[in-house]
């Protein structure tokens, strides 16, 4: 840590400080693959499709499953590291997490999406390794400030990947979604009924 740097009164925590996933993205994340997988079994059954709706519900709770453990991601920062962690029922072999001591941390380097936006990741300082800076985090700027605290770091030019109103449009979105997949599902159902 820089000695020029003086740490906020707010910031002087003894326990440790949890950010999690954005309420905001978690709820639109969640609704928006029910609205694309929850027709299929309807479909399915009114088709005369070879693949059983049970196999689609079953899938389709799997599916679910996985991502609600995906966007159960925390990152967990202290006085030594800052870590990427998720809840003891997620399997290690499908999202693995991450810990990096605050000593170790050669820099932030900033990275170009495949979409145009930016993302930063921790440069290990023994092994070079990347570690990505979770940015959908809720009190992102705290924990920002956090990382410059602990690391000298100038942040002052990081800002999260996807600001607020992108996913209440994609939310908004989803929801008209629902209103197709109702009337989809409706429209199984009565096709159902008269064969």
């Amino acid at each position: 840590m820089s000695p020029n740097l003086q740490i906020p009164s707010e910031l002087k925590q003894p326990n440790l400080s949890i950010f999690r996933i954005s309420p905001l993205i978690r709820l639109t994340l969640m609704a928006l693959y029910l609205a694309l997988t929850i027709p299929l079994p309807f479909l399915s059954q009114v088709s005369a499709s070879p693949v059983s709706p049970v196999i689609l519900w079953t899938g389709i709770g799997l599916g679910a499953t996985a991502l609600f453990g995906a966007l159960s991601e925390r990152v967990i920062v202290d006085e030594e590291k800052i870590q990427v962690a998720y809840p003891r029922w997620v399997p290690r072999f499908f999202r693995k997490g991450w810990s990096l001591a605050w000593a170790e941390v050669k820099d932030l380097k900033m990275r170009t999406t495949g979409q145009g936006g930016m993302v930063y990741y921790f440069i290990s300082q023994s092994s070079e390794k990347a570690y990505l800076l979770p940015m959908r985090v809720v009190g992102f700027a705290r924990l920002v400030k956090l990382v410059e605290v602990h690391t000298g770091i100038d942040t002052t030019d990081v800002r999260p990947l996807a600001q607020p109103w992108m996913y209440l449009i994609l939310l908004g979105f989803t929801l008209l979604l629902f209103l197709v997949d109702g009337w989809t599902i409706w429209t199984a159902l009565t096709q159902g009924l008269l064969t």
